[in-house]
């Protein structure tokens, strides 16, 4: 076997994931279908870190990568937004939620063709939106949230988040600098440590941790826009 074929069969194994998290999305599964979003997560870190190890690389694992992402974050979390709108009474209405595939595919084909974006984000990425639905499939367990759930809430937060994808909103890294690892240098990325832990302990204490992501994903949301604002007033 070509060393150049392992990471591609890692990207595969992310693609594959995906289609099992739309099969059990549209079965009704929810928690299978978010568990293979998350295995499509895990893959697709190890693909990149795989090509970087073993030094390949080519146009083909470049263009596969984006096809098993847009699947596995682009069109499975749409299918787990279509279920939740189903589920609170939007019936064939909840078809919108399949917008999102296709802003996470523009996303995808901006990220690829944008020199801006190699050590921060422009826009929110799609693990992170995917990761976003995950939490609100477990979040509608916890009582004190059950107001969000209504299609008033629920269709245009999808479109926010469809939006964010494309959007110019710079957002910060969340990779660590190791070699100037104080909090000078690394203040957003252990802020958002500790945020994750409030987050965790309050699903915690609802009894859903597994509804985390989505209340960090939109504190990493609103942290970003502070940086920004903070950055411009300077």
């Amino acid at each position: 076997m070509k060393l150049i074929n392992i990471p591609n069969i890692i990207t595969s194994c992310n693609l594959l994931c995906g289609c099992l998290a739309i099969y059990f999305g549209f079965q009704g599964d929810l928690g299978y279908a978010s568990l293979s979003i998350v295995g499509g997560a895990v893959f697709d870190f190890f693909d990149g870190m795989t090509a970087r190890l073993l030094h390949v690389s080519g146009p083909i694992g470049k263009e596969l990568d984006s096809l098993a992402d847009d699947v596995t974050f682009g069109v499975a979390p749409s299918v787990l937004c279509w279920s939740l709108l189903v589920k609170y009474g939007m019936g064939s209405w909840a078809l919108i939620a399949f917008l999102m595939a296709a802003f996470s595919a523009l996303r995808l084909a901006k990220f690829n063709c944008d020199e801006r974006q190699t050590t921060s984000f422009i826009g929110l990425p799609t693990p992170a939106n995917a990761l976003f639905w995950i939490g609100m499939v477990y979040l509608q367990e916890i009582p004190f949230m059950q107001w969000l759930y209504n299609p008033v809430i629920l269709i245009p937060l999808m479109l926010v988040m469809s939006l964010l994808l494309i959007s110019e909103l710079p957002m910060f890294s969340l990779k660590i600098k190791w070699d100037h690892a104080g909090w000078k240098d690394n203040a957003w990325s252990y802020s958002l440590v500790i945020a994750a832990v409030i987050c965790g302990i309050i699903c915690a204490l609802g009894g859903h941790f597994a509804a985390t992501p989505a209340l960090l994903i939109l504190t990493y949301i609103i942290m970003s826009i502070v940086k920004n604002a903070r950055s411009s007033a300077k």
